[in-house]
Formats: C-alpha cells, structure tokens, sequence
C-alpha cells in the first residue's frame, strides 16, 4: 500500500463502537477509516435483542444487517486488515497492519473482547469438535443431544434460553452458589424439565476420543462425570488489547483505562465499547461511547487547529 496523506482518524475495530465511529465520522466529513479482519464483532453471536433503545425486538443478525445497510448508505467501508502494531510519532500516529502503513491524527480502538477460556485439561485438544463459546454459531450441531453450558451470568443463561427447544438436555455448570444473571433470564429457564443446574460446581476437564463425550465436574468437594455432546463455555470476555499494551494504560485485566469522555491516558487516544474498563458490555453503551470517542476525538482535532467544528 502506498503512503497516504495524514487521516483525522483511524478507527480499529468494526463492533458496535467502531461502526458507531465511522458514521459518525462520514457524517461529518472526516478523512478517515476504519480497520478490523472482522465484522460485526459480537453482532454475529448474538441470540434476541430486546433492550435496545427505539428497537422493540430483533437479533444480532438483523441488526448486524441494519448496520450494514447504514454503512452502505454513508459509503463506509471496512478495511479488511489486522492491526499489528500503533506507533507514537511526536502528537501524531502511525497504524501498522499486515497490508500497510495509516498516518493519522488522533487514534480510537474500538477492538472488543473475545470469550474468555476456562484453560482446563480438554478444552483446546476438542475445540470445534463439541467444544464452543458460541451458543448460536454452533447450537444446532448438537440437535437432541445432550450438553453442558459453563457460566453463570447474562451470556450463559442466554445460551440456555436458546438451546432449550434444540437440545435434549442441558447441564449448567455455575461456579458461585447462585446465578449472577439478570433476574429476566433466571426466570426464563425456570422450571424447564430439561435444565439441571449444578452449582457451587468446578469444571476441571473435558473428556472424549475423537468428539467431546462428557465433562468432569468438582462439586461439593465430590468429582462427578457428566455425559454431553458438546460443552458451551460462556464465562465472560476478555479484552483485545494485547497490542496496545506500553500504549496506553490498562487495569490488570488488559481493559483501556479511561475517563468518562473516552480519553485514555494518551492525547490523541480514545478508547469505546468492551475493551475499556468499567464496561457492562452493552450494546446501546458500546454505541454510545463509540459516538462519544469520535466527537472527542473531532474536539481534539479542532482545538489543535485553533476552531471548535464539532458541533
């Protein structure tokens, strides 16, 4: 790729907080663009979406293609690369990816978080062969078998909402003495026949030959082997930072540190949506602080031109 002239900004990664940016940013005329190997982020694992502000009801595929429409419409497209490395010059940056060189002005990372591992004995030796972390992608493989769900919060629950009409029965493996869902979704699996929950309970291996056969469970000080199919881990996220680690601070989980205006401790530097500390990891929030890096990110700009345009 050829050197191009200095960006106002480059936005790095295509969820919800990116494409967030990047309208915003076309709809004010800015010289941008916006980098991720993926897009959607966790569009595409997404079940039903009801908490949505002016959205009654929909999923993360219908609103992944509303999305994409919207980007069609302000002629924004995704660059289909991987970010390797962003390099400080003076007040000014230097995005690195596998393809080229992106000189610009002011920085937003917008990157996500991808599920987090239970890093037991098992789980890498049978990924993709009835281990997953994603109840829609992968849900159906495992029609009127039998499965467990590992996790004990929104995501896990949401996985059990979905795999009850699909599969014969579902194991939730819960690790604290009680659910740390929302109420909603507690009450969603109630009393369903197929559910057994085991809590207080330690996932300590998966087992099996060529596909998953069962898992080994601690509970009650007590191992136990549960026959499954396939294992659906959903134990929460952890943030895509590793590349901006010495950039820019982070707590010890690797979230960006942040203020309430998505300003990192970096000038020229914002941060939006599951990579940041404090995140609930909520859409409307992700889209909120997407729109928030980029009208900073544009003040920024603006105070260093000695006019204030970002209105």
């Amino acid at each position: 790729m050829s050197v191009v002239n200095m960006y106002d900004t480059v936005i790095i990664g295509a969820g919800i907080a990116g494409l967030t940016a990047a309208i915003y940013a076309s709809r004010k005329r800015m010289n941008f663009e916006i980098i991720a190997p993926e897009f959607g982020g966790q569009f595409m694992v997404s079940g039903e979406i009801l908490n949505y502000p002016g959205i009654v009801k929909t999923d993360g595929v219908e609103f992944f293609s509303t999305f994409e429409k919207q980007m069609e419409f302000n002629n924004i497209k995704v660059k289909d690369e991987s970010v390797t490395a962003v390099k400080r010059i003076k007040d000014e940056f230097q995005i690195v990816t596998d393809k080229g060189v992106y000189p610009t002005k002011t920085v937003i990372i917008s990157t996500g978080a991808k599920p987090r591992k239970l890093n037991i004995p098992g789980e890498d030796k049978f990924a993709k062969k009835g281990v997953t972390y994603c109840s829609i992608c992968d849900g159906p493989l495992f029609a009127n078998k039998k499965v467990a769900v590992i996790g004990g919060g929104n995501s896990a629950l949401e996985a059990v909402h979905f795999l009850k009409d699909i599969v014969s029965e579902i194991n939730l493996i819960v690790l604290d003495k009680k659910f740390t869902a929302y109420e909603y979704l507690v009450e969603s699996i109630k009393d369903n026949k197929k559910v057994k929950v085991f809590f207080d309970a330690n996932t300590t291996e998966i087992i099996g030959d060529k596909r998953v056969t069962g898992i080994k469970i601690n509970k009650d000080g007590k191992d136990m082997t549960l026959d499954v199919a396939g294992v659906i881990i959903d134990i929460g996220h952890q943030p895509n930072t590793e590349i901006f680690k010495g950039l820019v601070d982070m707590d010890k989980h690797g979230h960006i540190l942040v203020d309430c205006q998505t300003h990192t401790n970096v000038p020229g530097i914002f941060a939006a949506g599951d990579c940041t500390a404090g995140q609930e990891y909520q859409y409307v929030i992700a889209a909120g602080q997407g729109c928030m890096a980029l009208l900073k990110a544009a003040r920024y700009l603006a105070s260093k031109e000695g006019k204030d345009n970002t209105r």
